[in-house]
């Protein structure tokens, strides 16, 4: 029985639950009464009956210090028949169950019948096994969210000038870029009241709040009969995207098992292309003058977004953050199976073994004195976005300033007239290419992203836009490489969106609630979004003028420099996050430990 419990320690000694429990229970009653030699023979049961006496002490024990692990009535038998007769070697009992590999020291045996005993197994890692289609589902709904981010982004470009003409303020690019600068802004105050909301009302109640005004925002300006209706309309759509822009990467990290966390997370991204691309089609198929339709097609992901939520799941992690157990645990099981539940308790010895194996005991004992079923919570309020949460918020913050700063909304502006110079004068053609390699690029990040890892990802993102950045510059400025700047530039393009798509575009919305802790989750990840529309609004802003008073090709290569200095951030200061749940990364930025 010894030989045949330490062989099946040495399988399982990885996981810090069976560590945990191994331990324990060396420290038992009757324990250790399996190691010590039979005085005779003739009593071949004394080791089995020792071990079932102490079987209820010891299932007691394991309830208490792991939660989650089932410990069904197990009985030994007292006297084995001939054809599982132990094999004695000198004066010690040992046991070999059947099918098992004897060790260099033993002699071979017959194998033994297993006891018909009822023996529970070890629940299976959260969502190894479990039905994927729950996850998708929930992540579908949520991504609907994300849909009409991009949507109501790109519906206006095409139309802009005839709703102009229809309300009264053609030629007036003031006014026009007040419709346009309008949705920005609410989006920077939705992003901004988001986290307070997700946290406190919850992750599934906080979309049911974003998609009416989603839905009413585009219905508002289909409607209009003015510049103040269709501003309103925009403002008011640009706030629900704002809300569901800091929802979508929380809700899709904690309700995804960690082994495609990162792949889910990117579904984020790849929604928001489909929704530009989806609005281009949209203004391609309906003439600029029925731009009140496209207005109407905008309110349909927010109508599938509030019906899905209403017949979704809460978020498990936030639910058992708030000491709502039996919910959480309910919602963990619709989502991830019968073993569930098991999430919820096994990550928590999990975070407590990495946090004592990377940083110390004493960061681990922190951990492990919080309640079952809460890896780790810290005081919630804008006051815990100090000490160990502040890192964290900062860098999501960082993450953002630089995916902005780098150029992207920039290039996709200019996009058009880099495609005219290259003989292409469609814009519409040039905005296809540029969506399609967009697609196409976070397609392969999704694939990427539980292998090559965020951080690396993100490292080389940020270099192949440099690249493409100082390449452009060069064709622009560099008398050998003018006649061929508008291929250059199309090259450029091109390359730089690919690279952004691989990395900069979907990392940052993936790893940002990955690296915050649960409590401040909300207000984190709303606080890098306002970071990210502050930022967008800045550029949007700025770049024109900067063209005209330094030239194409220097602003090009301040781009450049930028996305150097943030592959060098991200190196330095990022920590990868890929396999490994919330709670242990959690525990590890916690303990001033540096994840790699």
């Amino acid at each position: 029985m010894q030989r045949a419990l330490i062989a099946s320690y040495r399988l399982l000694k990885g996981d810090p639950l069976i560590q945990q429990g191994v331990k324990m229970l060396s420290t038992l009653p009757g324990w250790k009464h399996v190691s010590q030699p039979h005085a005779s023979a003739s009593r071949p049961g004394t080791c089995c009956a020792a071990i079932n006496e102490s079987m209820p002490s010891i299932r007691a024990s394991m309830k208490r210090a792991c939660p989650g692990l089932p410990t069904s009535p197990f009985h030994l038998p007292l006297h084995p028949t001939s054809s599982s007769s132990p094999r004695r070697r000198g004066d010690t009992t040992l046991v070999r169950f059947k099918g098992s590999t004897p060790s260099p020291d033993s002699t071979p045996s017959t194998p033994s019948t297993p006891s018909t005993s009822p023996i529970s197994p070890l629940p299976p890692a959260p969502g190894a096994l479990a039905p994927l289609a729950p996850v998708l589902l929930a992540v579908a709904v949520a991504c609907c969210g994300s849909f009409a981010f991009g949507f109501n982004l790109g519906v206006i470009n095409g139309p802009l000038e005839a709703i102009a003409r229809e309300l009264g303020f053609a030629g007036n690019q003031a006014l026009m870029g007040a419709v346009v600068s309008s949705t920005l802004a609410g989006a920077a105050l939705g992003s901004l009241a988001g986290g307070a909301v997700a946290d406190s009302l919850g992750r599934r109640a906080s979309f049911l709040l974003a998609a009416l005004p989603m839905a009413a925002g585009p219905l508002l300006s289909a409607g209009a009969g003015d510049f103040g209706g269709m501003t309103a309309g925009r403002f008011l759509t640009g706030a629900a995207i704002g809300l569901s822009s800091a929802l979508v990467p929380t809700y899709i990290s904690e309700v995804a098992p960690t082994r495609i966390r990162g792949t889910l997370g990117t579904l984020n991204q790849l929604s928001i292309c489909a929704g530009i691309l989806a609005a281009l089609l949209a203004n391609v198929a309906l003439p600029a003058e029925q731009w009140r339709s496209a207005f109407r097609l905008a309110a349909l992901p927010a109508v599938l977004l509030g019906a899905g939520m209403l017949l979704g799941p809460e978020s498990p992690r936030w639910l058992a953050s708030r000491h709502r157990d039996a919910e959480a645990a309910a919602a963990a099981r619709r989502l991830w199976g019968p073993s569930g539940p098991a999430e919820l308790d096994t990550s928590r010895p999990a975070a407590v073994a990495a946090a004592a194996a990377g940083t110390g005991r004493a960061a681990a004992a922190d951990v492990g004195g919080t309640a079952p079923g809460i890896a780790v919570v810290q005081s919630g309020g804008l006051a815990a976005l100090s000490g160990p949460a502040a890192k964290p918020l900062l860098i999501g913050m960082a993450l953002f300033a630089f995916q902005q700063f780098a150029g992207i909304n920039a290039l996709v502006y200019f996009s058009s007239s880099v495609f005219r110079q290259a003989g292409v004068s469609s814009d519409t053609l040039a905005s296809a290419a540029v969506g399609a390699t967009n697609v196409v690029g976070t397609l392969l990040a999704a694939g990427l992203m539980e292998s090559a890892g965020r951080k690396q990802l993100l490292v080389n993102s940020f270099m192949g836009q440099a690249a493409c950045m100082f390449l452009m510059a060069a064709g622009f400025s560099l008398p050998a490489l003018q006649p061929h700047a508008g291929t250059l530039a199309v090259v450029g393009t091109l390359g730089y969106i690919l690279a952004f798509a691989l990395g900069a575009g979907p990392v940052p919305a993936t790893i940002v609630p990955e690296l915050n802790p649960l409590s401040t989750r909300g207000k984190a990840v709303s606080a890098a979004f306002v970071s990210h529309w502050i930022c967008n609004v800045a550029v949007g802003q700025a770049f024109m003028g900067a063209v005209q008073a330094m030239g194409l090709a220097p602003v090009y290569g301040c781009f450049g420099l930028v996305a150097l200095a943030g592959a060098a951030f991200v190196r330095r200061m990022v920590p990868e996050t890929k396999g490994k749940t919330l709670e242990q990364i959690e525990a590890e930025l916690r303990s001033g430990g540096k994840t790699v």
